[in-house]
């Protein structure tokens, strides 16, 4: 029978675990000190392959259509002379849907490794360098990758009684606490760009906004080099808009490809999640059909994904000056609160999180659905179930600035009180799901 991991080892594999079932293959580099895999009695790994040095993990084909893997490195960092050479070998093994999950373990309390082995509590070897979260975020910019993530975690490494439950779970709320933990969670994404440029599709959820469909559609007829869908996706409107959106579409079907959906569901949310099934793009952007900002704006985000900036592709409203009357004041205190807190909860930087405009690959979109069929549905606006994953999935998040824009025609939406206690819960989700690490 085989040995049961020691506790420390336990807590890193839950770390990993809260992202590693949505990769379609794990590459899990071994070291040579008697331990066993994180992984191999882990039902919910699709593929799983151990390696004991970057040459064994082959290098993608071009039939393999960019598969999902995730590389991870336990330890690996602390114990080896050459970690520049490791991470660019690992970055010619690596697709843009690659990511590194690198643990490493805390150099500055080496005394204390040594004083556990003595007393038997630890056997692992010490580490062997002085690695910190600072050399990694070096080596890694010099070797071609990005670090999107560095979490600490386990200040407690020892069970306590109980006790050392509650100190991991609260460890990653307190600001300098949390930095003398014993491991650290870094994850890196490859600097890659795609090989042929993807197809984009716009979807557009509209109510009662019957006065701005032709408008956005004649403005995207300009950029079809870049978009090469629309869809619209009415929900329940009291004006024309379902009527506006099928004359439309056969007027200038004939130039772009246009489908016209009426969602079943309410809310948001679920006309997002319609428009993404129905979508036949590579990409799919969201954009409001109310025309606050400008449909050309699209081509911002094509463009920052295609060059590889990001994974995932944000709109800010909140840089650049705003018409008058677009956003009122006590709107826009509140968005600046949830930017804020959204970005200490997930751990990326996002200057606005409940803009409109996101843009991420068809395929991320599935597989972040995947994690929130496991987290569980708790967002009826659709901006947080996609910033959610995109965090935990380490996807690469970035900003893309946009103007905003006052309404032309029809009102907003949304209630300012009622949504923002809405909008509160969710974040309070994220602070003591996400970000303890209870996902």
């Amino acid at each position: 029978m085989a040995r049961k991991p020691g506790y420390l080892r336990r807590i890193v594999k839950k770390e990993i675990m809260a992202f590693a079932p949505y990769f379609d293959h794990i590459f899990e580099w071994t070291m040579p000190l008697g331990q066993r895999s994180l992984f191999s009695d882990e039902t919910r790994i699709s593929k799983l392959s151990s390696v004991s040095n970057a040459g064994e993990i082959p290098a993608p084909s071009e039939s393999d259509r960019d598969p999902s893997r995730l590389i991870v490195l336990d330890g690996v960092l602390n114990h080896h002379n050459d970690i520049q050479s490791i991470l660019k070998e690992l970055n010619r093994r690596s697709t843009r849907s690659t990511r590194v999950a690198v643990v490493v373990y805390n150099s500055y309390l080496r005394p204390l490794y040594a004083f556990a082995n003595l007393l038997k509590i630890r056997t692992g070897k010490l580490p062997q360098n002085f690695v910190t979260r600072n050399t990694i975020a070096h080596v890694a910019k010099l070797t071609g990758f990005e670090c999107v993530t560095i979490r600490p975690f386990a200040l407690s490494p020892v069970p306590l009684l109980g006790l050392d439950k509650i100190i991991n779970w609260v460890a990653p709320l307190i600001p300098g606490l949390r930095w003398m933990s014993t491991c650290a969670l870094v994850v890196l994404r490859p600097l890659k760009t795609n090989s042929k440029r993807p197809t984009l599709s716009v979807v557009m959820a509209a109510r009662n906004e019957m006065g701005n469909i032709e408008g956005s559609v004649k403005r995207l007829l300009s950029d079809t080099d870049v978009v090469s869908e629309i869809v619209f996706v009415e929900g329940h409107s009291k004006d024309k808009t379902w009527e506006e959106i099928v004359r439309v579409k056969e007027a200038y079907g004939s130039r772009i490809s246009i489908k016209a959906l009426q969602q079943t569901g309410i809310g948001k949310a679920d006309a997002v999640r319609l428009g993404f099934k129905e979508s036949a793009g590579d990409l799919v952007i969201i954009h409001d059909a109310d025309l606050t900002i400008d449909p050309e704006a699209i081509r911002l985000f094509y463009d920052a994904y295609v060059q590889g900036h990001g994974d995932f592709i944000n709109g800010t409203r909140l840089a650049l000056p705003m018409e008058p009357g677009a956003m009122r004041p006590l709107n826009f205190l509140g968005n600046v609160f949830f930017a804020k807190s959204l970005s200490s909860v997930l751990s990326i930087a996002i200057g606005d999180s409940l803009c409109a405009n996101k843009l991420i690959s068809r395929r991320d979109y599935y597989r972040g659905q995947n994690w929130r069929d496991s987290f569980g549905d708790f967002d009826p606006f659709g901006d947080f179930e996609i910033l959610f994953p995109a965090s935990t999935l380490h996807l690469g998040v970035i900003d893309v600035p946009v103007l905003y824009k006052a309404r032309i025609y029809g009102e907003t939406n949304i209630s300012r009180f009622k949504h923002g206690l809405m909008l509160l819960k969710m974040t309070l989700i994220g602070l003591f799901r996400v970000k303890t690490g209870r996902v």
